[in-house]
């Protein structure tokens, strides 16, 4: 009997101590993403440190801005393609909508953007819809079916729709309601 209660025991603390461990994880990672999406106004702005010259040379890497003539332009450019790429990245990975696969149409499009920024200086955004289609072919009937998946669900359960909105709906009470609503 003693010795069941040691293995229980053994268990339950390895259980407790990786529960800690995976709760540390989380709010380290939490921690580094908000910062991230905290601090993304001043990333945002960190071209102004490049040069207005078409080449822009530094200790790491030599850039030419070829067709844009100003790496200063170009920089401002990645940065407007890069900072909401990474928070639409963020977003995809933190969305618990089912809806979340639609992310990736707008990230794969800024991706196309930034390598087309990078090594073709001269026609970004030129046909960037045809390189689309095969991801939206894939993307857009996975969404249907999803969603069509919901719905078949929702019919079962013998609830209407004004139902189930009334049951997912939140009412407020006053100005303070409505701010701790949206968080």
């Amino acid at each position: 009997m003693d010795k069941l209660k040691q293995k229980s025991t053994e268990k339950n603390s390895r259980f407790l101590t990786t529960d800690k461990n995976v709760s540390r994880k989380n709010l380290l990672v939490g921690s580094i993403i908000g910062t991230y999406v905290a601090i993304t106004p001043f990333l945002f702005y960190l071209y102004e440190n490049v040069p207005q010259t078409q080449v822009w040379e530094t200790f790491l890497f030599t850039y030419d801005s070829k067709g844009w003539g100003d790496a200063n332009l170009s920089m401002w450019i990645l940065t407007g393609k890069l900072i909401p790429c990474i928070l639409l990245l963020i977003w995809f990975s933190t969305c618990r909508h089912w809806w979340y696969h639609a992310l990736i149409v707008p990230v794969v499009m800024y991706i196309y953007q930034i390598i087309n920024l990078l090594y073709s200086d001269s026609k970004l955004d030129e046909l960037e819809w045809i390189y689309m289609v095969p991801i939206m072919a894939i993307i857009v009937p996975s969404i249907y079916l999803i969603r069509a998946r919901m719905f078949n669900k929702i019919n079962d359960a013998d609830k209407s729709m004004k139902e189930l909105e009334e049951e997912f709906m939140m009412k407020p009470k006053g100005l303070w309601g409505t701010i701790k609503q949206y968080f």
